[in-house]
């Protein structure tokens, strides 16, 4: 952090006369260029000239709108920027990517720089043109602040349009009818997206008016093998799982099981979090709503060894301290939701282990009843008949079937993100969300009332979005929009509906680069359905090109076989007291690190500090670093989240 310490203050000087303080709420404005904007609640933001400054809450962030004028390019104009900003600062682009134009932006270009481990900063760019003037954004400041505040930035970023722009709306706009002509027009946008992008196979399904009127795949099951996608294949669908936990509790709410503001310590007195005055103040509500103030926390169940029992999620949250107000911030944060579910399960069947009653409580009120026969939390039954193996690419770029141990550990939060699923059964999920609680055969499931206290709004996430409990409603072009997403290795999903038009769709890919498909396809289906303007295509174009130039710097970056010194001077084991082992092996003349499911084989990268770093680069699991260093106890290996850190310690 010291290299960047520096740049802060001096920025903040010739600002602080015109200064503005904090706002209690996000508000509008404009740079002296007439650039638009949102400054979120909660930042100050300052002027100076051309630039305007928004500093985070603890000023460990700021976010740098300059108006630069002609520019020869992108990084002409980012380099202007940075001369403005901190003219002292000499960083280094490491990649510059290209998106598509969008938002009355001719041209948009996203710049990284390089970073040392040890300054635990994020430092990038986004250079946007109109015309012949570049408007450029930076973000510099600590990691974890990034980390914590990824939703007002965003907000920032997605709110800045050029003067004069006038946003596309669909609002009070006659949906069209999904007919076979429109309906064929998805499937083809779907089936080109994924040649495209490299992705096998997806599935998909489209509704309209309470009917499902196609359903099925695009591409294959398994690289490899000519066996379709259908709409029966299963899938992981991930964090898609989060609001069927969530259709749980509210079918509890109507048993009058739970109340929505029911302290969680009246139904599970033993429910601890790491800060005794969250404890108190978290409702049933606040477990899957991303504002308590915890942060995401994957790798401590990523790091440790599988097999752990359900009741590690609380344990987990016992010890996990908030790092924002409680309500503040969007914090995502797996563990809550994986509790929220065991909640519904230990009040389903109170005398049962909390694992085995959720996962009777999910088949007997919601799956059974929504005739969602292919979904389960059984690893054994989804990988079973008809199911999509999941993919990635390898450190050279090619698309390659990967391994499912990685997966495996969702199965302890499993509420969080463990379900299988098919897009026959998706799409029925999806019509209740459309009928408000009612399954496709008309019967009453949920409530209206608890299916909709899900959307309640609850913290931003970014521009026009917000986060309920295991739901997003988002406003696209004036279009609401209910939402959740699915990431696990390999699989990656969607499912969209379309409340004012009785429109959704479900998207459900096997592979890591589905998720470059997904907001695509909800573009599409807007412009199929409202006649928008055509931006999808674009979108997959530089999504690929995007990829690419990720992957390539990427395995420019490492050292590939790895220093051998650096890998002969590591000890063959280390430990950390919370996550447990890493061990170190020989194995077919390489050097592979083992830490919980992560199991890959080692490259090396020295970083801009002169520090060493080794970094796995097993195809589905490149990237996992850890910095290696040395101490008083012996060698040491460290890995970070950009919230947490687990030191490794050489056991001798």
């Amino acid at each position: 952090m010291k290299s960047l310490l520096p740049i802060l203050l001096l920025a903040s000087a010739p600002l602080a006369a015109r200064a503005q303080a904090p706002m209690a709420a996000d508000i509008a404005g404009k740079t002296a260029a007439g650039v638009s904007y949102t400054q979120p609640r909660g930042w100050s933001a300052a002027t100076s000239g051309s630039s305007t400054v928004f500093t985070a809450p603890g000023g460990d962030l700021r976010i740098t709108v300059v108006d630069i004028g002609v520019a020869a390019d992108a990084r002409a104009a980012a380099a202007k920027a940075w001369a403005m900003f901190a003219p002292q600062a000499r960083r280094t682009v490491r990649l510059a990517t290209p998106g598509a134009a969008r938002e009355g932006w001719d041209e948009r270009v996203t710049i990284a720089y390089e970073t040392s481990p040890s300054e635990k900063a994020v430092v990038q760019a986004l250079a946007l043109r109109q015309g012949a003037a570049w408007t450029v954004m930076i973000v510099d400041g600590a990691e974890s602040a990034f980390g914590k505040r990824l939703a007002a930035a965003s907000l920032i970023q997605q709110s800045l349009r050029p003067a004069g722009y006038t946003r596309e709306s669909f609002a009070g706009k006659a949906a069209h009818r999904l007919t076979p002509e429109r309906v064929a027009m998805l499937r083809d946008f779907a089936a080109e997206a994924a040649r495209t992008l490299g992705v096998p196979g997806a599935g998909i399904a489209l509704i309209d008016q309470g009917k499902v009127v196609w359903e099925g795949g695009v591409g294959v099951k398994r690289l490899g093998n000519p066996e379709p996608v259908t709409a029966r294949t299963k899938f992981m669908i991930a964090s898609n799982t989060k609001g069927m936990a969530t259709l749980l509790l509210s079918k509890l709410a109507d048993e009058g099981k739970l109340r929505w503001d029911q302290p969680v310590t009246e139904l599970y007195p033993s429910f601890r979090l790491g800060n005794a005055e969250t404890t108190r103040a978290t409702q049933v509500r606040h477990l899957v709503c991303a504002c308590t103030g915890l942060p995401r926390k994957d790798y401590a169940f990523v790091l440790s060894e599988p097999g752990a029992p359900a009741t590690d999620s609380f344990r987990q949250l016992a010890v996990t301290q908030p790092t924002s107000s409680f309500g503040e911030l969007f914090q995502y944060n797996n563990l809550m939701a994986s509790a929220a579910g065991y909640l519904g399960g230990a009040l389903a069947y109170p005398r049962m282990e909390i694992g085995a009653a959720f996962d009777r409580a999910m088949d007997d009120r919601i799956f059974r009843p929504l005739g969602m026969r292919d979904t389960t939390f059984s690893f054994a039954d989804g990988m079973k008949g008809d199911w999509a193996r999941p993919h990635g690419r390898d450190l050279d770029g090619r698309t390659v079937e990967i391994g499912n141990g990685f997966n495996e550990t969702i199965i302890a939060h499993r509420p969080a993100g463990g379900a299988w699923s098919s897009t026959h059964d998706m799409a029925r999920y999806a019509m209740l969300e459309l009928s408000k609680g009612m399954t496709p055969e008309g019967r009453r499931l949920v409530s209206e009332a608890n299916v909709l206290e899900r959307r309640r709004r609850g913290v931003v996430v970014g521009e026009d979005s917000w986060y309920g409990m295991g739901l997003f409603e988002q406003i696209h072009a004036g279009v609401p929009v209910v939402t959740h997403g699915g990431t696990l290795l390999g699989y990656r999903s969607n499912f969209f509906v379309l409340p004012e038009a009785g429109i959704g769709a479900v998207v459900l890919t096997n592979s890591d680069e589905g998720a470059a498909m997904l907001d695509p396809f909800l573009r599409r289906l807007l412009e199929v359905v409202y006649d928008g303007r055509p931006e999808a295509v674009a979108d997959i174009g530089a999504a690929a090109a995007r990829i690419k130039a990720q992957g390539d710097a990427k395995r420019a970056r490492l050292t590939l076989p790895g220093d051998p010194a650096v890998l002969a001077d590591l000890a063959r084991r280390y430990r950390n007291a919370e996550v447990g082992p890493l061990t170190t092996r020989i194995e077919g003349g390489r050097i592979w690190m083992h830490a919980g499911v992560i199991d890959a084989p080692l490259a090396t990268r020295r970083n801009a500090d002169g520090s060493v770093s080794v970094v796995t680069v097993a195809p589905g699991a490149i990237g996992m670093e850890a910095l290696v260093g040395r101490g008083p106890e012996g060698r040491t290996l460290t890995i970070r989240d950009s919230q947490h850190e687990y030191r490794y310690v050489e056991e001798k």
